[in-house]
């Protein structure tokens, strides 16, 4: 099956979809035949996303509340079971900004749970309750959405940190799934959405960018960034059968442009066998670590 109805029977979940990108991507999953589970932490705005979408011909049903309290996450997707007959789809697209000026010199205890909670908790108690209906009907893709800012480029300290911890979930949960053919991905996601967009955040860029924190390019990017309706094609591809093969991986997506971040693997800077020479010295690590440093700085 193809085209407008290539999800027809499937159902989906998406966290987050009354606004910005979660928004964009439960339109998409929608039109694609999809029944869809709007959450949302505001009780009005999931109404209007799902008035928007079944006054559209698209099925959709909405529950309120934060999936931060597993209590919804499971009701979410009960809801799902209950009035499409399955759970097919979980896409993960809460999120909070981090507190203006935040960083680890006076971030609060409060503002760091908040943004672990918005972020991580979210995201585990929405899986750890869809991923054992997929494991029973052998069939489920979850999408997670993370940030370029897992990588601590643009400082913070619970959203980098929760973001990065997606990251890890998702691919614990890819390999764990896998053969009971359930995937699991993550996407890093550039568009134009109410964390990124406004005065402050575009101070907040800029101050990066002064502080040489951020290059030109990336500068440039972050203050234009596209529609949310492009990244949601990724979420949607990922959703569907054409994507079957493909798991436990870290995709971009900005505009035009899509990405993916390759696996770490560990450089060898040194090697000496533990059972007959003896631990490597102060001094041996530091002509070791400097020089490769060097080398990485010149390549």
């Amino acid at each position: 099956m193809s085209g407008q109805q290539s999800l027809w029977g499937r159902g989906a979940v998406v966290v987050g979809a009354t606004s910005g990108i979660g928004h964009a991507v439960a339109h998409a999953l929608a039109r694609n035949g999809a029944g869809v589970v709007v959450n949302g932490r505001n009780e009005s705005a999931v109404e209007r996303t799902v008035n928007s979408l079944t006054l559209g011909g698209q099925r959709a049903v909405g529950v309120t509340g934060s999936a931060a309290d597993e209590t919804v996450a499971t009701e979410i997707v009960d809801t799902c079971v209950r009035t499409f007959g399955t759970i097919d789809i979980l896409v993960n697209c809460a999120g909070a900004a981090e507190p203006a000026e935040s960083s680890i010199l006076n971030v609060s205890t409060r503002d760091w749970r908040a943004l672990l909670d918005s972020h991580l908790t979210t995201t585990f108690n929405t899986c750890r309750a869809a991923a054992p209906k997929m494991v029973a009907q052998r069939r489920g893709s979850i999408i997670n959405t993370s940030s370029f800012a897992y990588l601590g480029d643009y400082g913070g300290t619970g959203y980098a940190a929760g973001k990065g911890a997606v990251n890890s979930l998702t691919l614990a949960i890819a390999a764990e799934l896998a053969e009971h053919e359930v995937r699991a991905n993550v996407v890093c996601p550039g568009a134009k959405t109410r964390l990124s967009s406004g005065f402050a955040y575009e101070a907040k860029i800029m101050e990066l960018y002064r502080r040489g924190m951020l290059d030109e390019m990336s500068k440039d990017a972050a203050l234009d960034a596209p529609p949310a309706e492009y990244v949601a094609q990724l979420y949607l591809y990922l959703a569907g059968a054409e994507a079957r093969d493909v798991t436990g991986q870290i995709f971009v997506a900005a505009g035009g442009f899509v990405g993916r971040y390759d696996r770490p693997t560990p450089s060898i800077l040194g090697f000496r066998d533990h059972n007959d020479t003896p631990p490597w010295t102060p001094e041996e690590l530091h002509t070791m670590i400097s020089g490769s440093s060097e080398q990485a700085g010149r390549a």
